[in-house]
């Protein structure tokens, strides 16, 4: 309620008895949102702190300042050196005016979101502080006074927020939970003119209720009372330090927990995702054992044979194998060992992710914990800062594609046919290298070029080959035709489907298809 009108009439009132002979002598910005204006008499200052963050719009009245001596500009200075003669509430509205000599103002519209202070000559508004509220510098002030009938009949005939505007939104909220609206016409105007008369004499309370800390004109009930005093400006400032000391920190901190928790939630599923795999190939790994009995049984299998029944002596028991009727026995012994070999690859490449992104979670929860610890905003600063959590704290999304790292080089690899447009058109250089398998569907892989080494050794060519054969149709095959090329030789058509390219200059390479086991991301 610290912008509720009837905080603010008393709040000017108290702010006239401190103020009327005093001097404006500064008035000085240090930010965007932050407004420090000061007065004296003498020795004696009187300092007003208006803070005009969205969503935190508040008057706070520190004993004494110290500007800093850069990123500060002087306002308002046609107005320096005006002695305050009176200080005018503006009758049912979130505004009031110090008046000043030569006809000078500084108007303070306190009205949430939109609050902002004026610096007025007269009737005219002569400047303002934020500018975003362009619309200020057309005010009315001769409008800003309200009368309005607030009888009992006006109550009757219009009810409470036609009679009651001002009354605000934590009054409306304690007179509904007190049960408002199933009360009589006559109880709801007694119960109404109880609270009405509270609020224009009242104590000022910060309450603490679920983690939240209000500054109320009456108390709550089951709410902690951390201040109870009968001095708005106390009560305003004590509200401002307890306020603002979790405002900011959870405003600096809290992004960084949501982008942390969204990142522990993803590697859950990633995690989900591979245990299965995972469980699904070290389950059923007998391409090997297969291989073996078709190895022990090569005499006992007809030729052109689609399907054979073979004695398992793994299990002790026949087995059915579904075999290549235009490959001989010993060839299809021979696949099946292939498979058994990229199975083994799959699996220890499986388990190396599978093992950093659990490295990679126990990190987040560490960083999780100690955040949740911090209460000052320095401390969490340098927390992020020592860590590195930087990127985290930007929300920077987590790099799209695959990365692996060869000798030095960085390999890239495109996860579908959008991505790999994504890849090849926007993020590869046109002195990268560029790689495909031949004639088939498949990832773009991309060697990133490196200034200090402009030519591509032929094992790190190779390398990225086996890994374009592998993220291809052609992954299961023994060897597999992969085309590469510098990557400003690579173009695509207007209107071709996502992941269709031109490629010209191409060279060609035959590699096995394998996958890279020590991914960085």
């Amino acid at each position: 309620m610290f912008n509720n009108y009837y905080f603010l009439r008393q709040l000017s009132q108290a702010l006239k008895e401190r103020l009327v002979g005093m001097t404006l002598g500064a008035c000085f910005s240090q930010s965007k949102d932050e407004l420090m204006i000061g007065f004296y008499k003498g020795a004696r200052e009187q300092w007003i702190r208006a803070s005009l963050i969205p969503n935190f719009n508040l008057l706070t009245f520190p004993l004494d300042y110290q500007r800093k001596k850069v990123n500060s500009i002087d306002l308002f200075k046609e107005a320096i050196d005006q002695e305050v003669l009176d200080i005018i509430q503006y009758k049912n509205e979130r505004a009031f005016l110090i008046q000043m000599t030569d006809d000078w103002g500084l108007l303070f519209k306190m009205y949430g979101n939109r609050s902002n202070i004026l610096l007025t000559q007269g009737e005219e508004v002569y400047a303002i502080f934020q500018k975003r509220h362009i619309d200020d510098q057309n005010m009315d002030i001769s409008s800003l006074d309200r009368e309005i009938d607030q009888s009992k009949g006006a109550f009757y005939e219009g009810g409470i927020k036609a009679t009651f505007p001002t009354l605000g939104r934590e009054a409306n909220a304690y007179l509904e939970n007190q049960g408002f609206d199933k009360c009589s016409p006559d109880e709801q105007w007694t119960r109404l003119s109880n609270l009405v008369k509270q609020l224009e004499s009242p104590n000022y309370y910060v309450e603490e209720l679920d983690e939240q800390v209000q500054f109320l004109l009456f108390q709550l009930e089951g709410a902690n009372t951390l201040l109870e005093s009968d001095d708005p400006i106390d009560a305003a400032n004590e509200f401002y330090y307890r306020f603002s000391k979790r405002y900011f920190v959870e405003r600096e901190k809290g992004p960084l927990i949501k982008e942390i928790d969204k990142r522990l939630k993803q590697s859950k599923s990633y995690l989900k995702k591979h245990y299965a795999r995972y469980e699904e190939l070290t389950e059923n790994a007998r391409f090997e054992e297969i291989a073996n009995i078709i190895m022990a049984n090569l005499h006992a299998i007809p030729p052109r044979s689609k399907k054979v029944t073979l004695f398992d002596f793994y299990n002790e028991e026949d087995i059915k194998i579904k075999l290549n009727e235009l490959h001989t026995p010993q060839k299809n012994a021979e696949t099946y060992y292939r498979k058994a070999k990229n199975q083994k690859l799959e699996v220890k490449n499986l388990e190396a992710n599978i093992q950093q992104k659990e490295t990679e979670m126990e990190e987040l929860k560490k960083h999780r914990e100690a955040l949740d610890q911090f209460e000052m905003v320095r401390e969490i600063r340098k927390y992020i800062k020592t860590n590195g959590l930087q990127k985290l704290q930007k929300n920077e999304p987590v790099f799209p594609f695959r990365k692996f790292e060869y000798k030095g080089f960085e390999i890239w690899v495109g996860k579908n046919a959008v991505n790999n447009d994504l890849l090849t058109q926007r993020f590869a250089h046109k002195r990268d290298l560029w790689l495909h398998a031949r004639d088939v569907a498949g990832s773009h892989v991309v060697v990133k070029w490196k200034s200090k080494q402009p030519n591509f050794p032929v094992d790190v060519i190779e390398k990225a080959a086996s890994i374009a054969a592998y993220y291809s149709q052609r992954k299961t095959d023994t060897l597999c035709p992969v085309i590469y090329t510098p990557k400003k030789f690579v173009r695509k058509r207007k209107g071709d489907p996502a992941g269709l390219v031109v490629v010209d200059k191409e060279k060609v390479v035959l590699i096995e298809p394998a996958p890279f086991s020590e991914t960085l991301t």
